[in-house]
């Protein structure tokens, strides 16, 4: 190595075949690791493939370290998967196909990547075809190196994996995907994949169901989970089981979850976090889909007993044509986090206020914290303004927030929440909104009260009568 120095520079006449191996397999370690725009297996793949067509040492030196290079054969529908496997030493097998036609070409060519079972360390079906699923889920043998699995189907009526997909056991799996593909077995197979980190199970048909019991008796074994994204599907609560059961003496905990998604209907998700503990969750985001009613006491004592969701600093409300929104952020140092969201997916014109007001007295504890509020409308989806009225339930969503200090209004919701405001009469008038200092609206500052809605100055007038000021500033939001 000394040879390759002149004082203290790199000699410019010592070539690169000079390089020791050790040293240029460190150097092709920093190639096929650089990041590329779209994270795609196959651009690593190109990487060391240009690596070892230079030179036969430089091809000797990729291959005597296949593990440390993270070398893998990338298969798709395209790639002429028999010819590929005799040309190149026994690699680690990728299988990826991204397709969104009513066919997928080259099935052939995906089916004999898979028949690989003991090399393929990842498969990612994107759009795969009632024909290829069925072909797949009738390989009732283990994939012992799978490490990442994601299938994704559009098509209708998908056929139903079997108790014996992947061979019942998938020890190594670190990543799994399955959407619009029917898995009533998957409990079953999470008990064996105790090396599971991320598990998303979205858009499940009727037959794909799985009870909240089943779900949380398979998170049991997922010490090591961290990201959980779920949609429970539609709704098969029979007559008997509309009464709730008392949530058990014992949770499951999971000690490394810190992300949860969830979307479904509020009876699924009571029976879920009721039976389960998760000490480091740090994010959650859930949808209710179309609910009419709400009672959810087991969502807020999950809510209360997950320390980080303890103490929030701001709240958001967020109106749309197809959601209502509640938005929870934390304040640190430098700015806020949010950490919880929960939200009603709904039809156009499908919604009132009192939705909301029942979805967060029910769903959220008091929050002795929390001092400051947002309300406004989401833009990408217009409201139909109409149907937001009523000032008895603005008031009545502001009972729950004692403890706010500033109220911050968009331009389009004054007209609505200001009514309310100037309604109060009596000793409500300190009731609602007691620790309220500031209340900020859209626009240019100016000291002309004249802009002010005038149910606003007389709100502030009468909480001046009984000792309480409250100051109205303008600031330049867009919304």
């Amino acid at each position: 190595m000394t040879k390759l120095v002149h004082s203290g520079r790199l000699n410019p006449r010592v070539t690169v075949s000079a390089l020791p191996d050790d040293v240029l397999l460190e150097v092709f370690g920093f190639c096929v690791d650089e990041e590329d725009d779209y994270g795609c297996d196959q651009v690593h793949q190109d990487k060391w493939l240009t690596l070892v067509h230079v030179c036969r040492r430089w091809r000797c030196v990729v291959f005597s370290s296949p593990r440390s290079l993270d070398l893998r054969l990338y298969c798709t529908p395209n790639t002429p998967v028999k010819k590929t496997l005799d040309i190149w030493p026994e690699l680690p097998v990728v299988i990826y196909s991204f397709n969104r036609g009513p066919r997928l070409p080259g099935v052939t060519n995906i089916m004999a990547a898979l028949k690989q079972r003991n090399r393929v360390c990842k498969i990612c079906i994107d759009g795969i075809p009632n024909s290829l699923l069925k072909k797949f889920a009738a390989m009732s043998t283990p994939f012992p190196a799978l490490t990442d699995l994601e299938l994704l189907s559009t098509d209708e009526n998908p056929p139903i994996l079997p108790d014996s997909f992947l061979g019942g056991s998938a020890p190594l799996l670190r990543d799994l995907g399955l959407y619009g593909v029917p898995f009533p077995a998957l409990p079953k197979l999470l008990l064996s994949a105790t090396n599971l980190v991320s598990l998303r199970v979205w858009q499940l048909p009727h037959s794909g169901y799985m009870s909240p019991d089943a779900i949380v008796a398979g998170l049991s074994a997922l010490t090591k989970l961290e990201s959980l994204f779920f949609e429970s599907g539609p709704p098969r609560y029979h007559a008997n089981q509309q009464i709730r059961l008392p949530p058990p003496l014992t949770r499951v905990v999971l000690p490394a979850l810190t992300e949860i998604s969830f979307t479904g209907d509020t009876k699924y998700l009571e029976d879920t976090v009721s039976r389960i503990d998760t000490p480091l969750l740090c994010e959650v985001d859930i949808t209710f889909s179309n609910q009419l009613a709400f009672n959810t006491p087991s969502l807020s004592h999950f809510i209360s007993r997950t320390e980080l969701f303890k103490a929030p600093h701001r709240a958001h409300m967020i109106f749309s044509r197809l959601h209502v929104t509640v938005k929870l952020f934390h304040q640190n140092e430098v700015t806020d986090h949010r950490k919880f969201q929960l939200g009603i997916s709904c039809d156009p014109l499908g919604w009132r206020p009192p939705s909301l007001v029942q979805m967060y007295n029910s769903s959220f504890p008091p929050f002795p914290t929390l001092e400051h509020l947002r309300i406004y409308e989401d833009q990408r989806a217009p409201l139909q303004w109409q149907d937001y009225t009523g000032s008895a339930q603005w008031i009545a969503l502001f009972h729950s927030f004692t403890s706010v200090k500033d109220l911050e209004l968009s331009k389009n919701f004054v007209g609505f929440v200001a009514p309310a405001l100037g309604r109060l009469i009596g000793q409500q008038i300190t009731e609602v909104l007691p620790a309220l200092q500031t209340i900020y609206l859209d626009g240019p500052q100016s000291s002309d009260t004249t802009t002010i809605h005038p149910a606003i100055l007389q709100f502030v007038a009468a909480r001046y009568s009984f000792g309480s000021h409250v100051g109205v500033q303008y600031q330049g939001r867009g919304n």
